[in-house]
């Protein structure tokens, strides 16, 4: 790994700020970012990136690149859930065992927006029908992880009762939609009309990001410890399995797409943790899954792993393969 690019990414002032979200905890200092204001950061941010994605997708022709991206990304969100599901419940719960699956075959938009940043600093672009894969990598890993709670014989009756609703919820989530919505919105949007809005889609978000990333790792160093009970094996897992996914990932999308920026966002999609979407469904799917569990995991160790390690490791592997 080139180790230019690894100081490269650890000097970021978005990482850093990131770092001093840390610290600020970590000294119990009282600096706090309103909840009202981390929502609409968190909303800014996915209409950004669904607004553009949808513009370049308005300039790329339907192609069958496109259509196997698609898919590529379905099939990585229903493979992960089905094999680390059953490596998890060698050890916990079925209910734990699921969430954690579902929360690791789904993606972290904020990891995802983080990649972005990274490609920027790299002067490298990416398709924007990523952004829809991004999207679709939502749900299935969710529904997935549903199904094997419900296949295995310990798992609560609830969770049967209650699929049609999981499903629902996986669709209808506010990052799915919004994402999802600014996509197709920039995408049949006048070109135009489009640039007139360009300094709020484009200019200012680095400096939104920063801030965001500020409040996440706040809200990282509250949750890190809270886990700590159930041992190394969590820990192990929620380190290894992330890398294992995006260098795989990154590996084998050569088989789809030769972009550079289209290949790191496949491997950085495989190997986030959903720590917003999952949480929320597995409310009703596994109400005995212990949300102190697959939470901290996904923020606490994987999120930190793949924005510092992850992202330099997984881009010399596209580079280099």
């Amino acid at each position: 790994m080139d180790s230019h690019l690894l100081i490269s990414n650890l000097t970021n002032p978005t990482l850093l700020f990131f770092a001093l979200g840390i610290v600020a905890t970590a000294v119990k200092s009282d600096l706090e970012i309103p909840p009202t204001t981390s929502k609409f950061i968190s909303l800014y941010l996915l209409f950004s990136i669904g607004f553009k994605g949808g513009q370049e997708l308005a300039h790329s022709p339907f192609s069958s690149e496109i259509l196997y991206s698609l898919l590529f990304g379905l099939v990585i969100a229903a493979l992960i859930p089905l094999y680390t599901f059953f490596i998890l419940k060698r050890r916990l719960s079925t209910s734990d065992a699921g969430a954690i699956a579902a929360a690791y075959g789904s993606v972290s938009a904020v990891t995802f927006v983080s990649a972005v940043s990274f490609l920027e600093a790299q002067q490298l672009n990416f398709s924007g029908h990523m952004v829809a894969v991004m999207a679709l990598m939502e749900s299935p890993a969710i529904i997935v992880g549903v199904i094997l709670m419900m296949r295995t014989e310990t798992a609560p009756e609830e969770t049967q009762s209650n699929l049609r609703s999981i499903i629902q919820h996986s669709f209808t989530n506010g990052s799915v939609l919004m994402v999802l919505g600014s996509l197709l919105i920039g995408l049949i949007a006048d070109t135009k009309q489009a640039d007139g809005i360009k300094p709020f889609t484009t200019d200012i978000f680095k400096g939104f990001l920063a801030i965001f990333l500020l409040e996440m790792g706040m809200v990282t160093a509250r949750r890190f410890t809270a886990f700590t009970r159930y041992g190394r094996f969590v820990t192990v897992f929620a380190v290894l399995v992330p890398l294992l996914n995006g260098c795989l990932v990154a590996s084998a999308s050569h088989l789809v797409t030769e972009n550079v920026g289209n290949r790191f966002i496949f491997a950085i999609l495989a190997a986030s943790a959903s720590y917003i979407a999952v949480p929320a469904a597995m409310r009703l799917a596994a109400p005995k899954a212990d949300p102190g569990l697959y939470i901290p995991m996904a923020l606490g160790v994987t999120f930190p792993i793949n924005i510092t390690l992850g992202m330099p490791l997984y881009f010399a592997i596209v580079q280099h393969s």
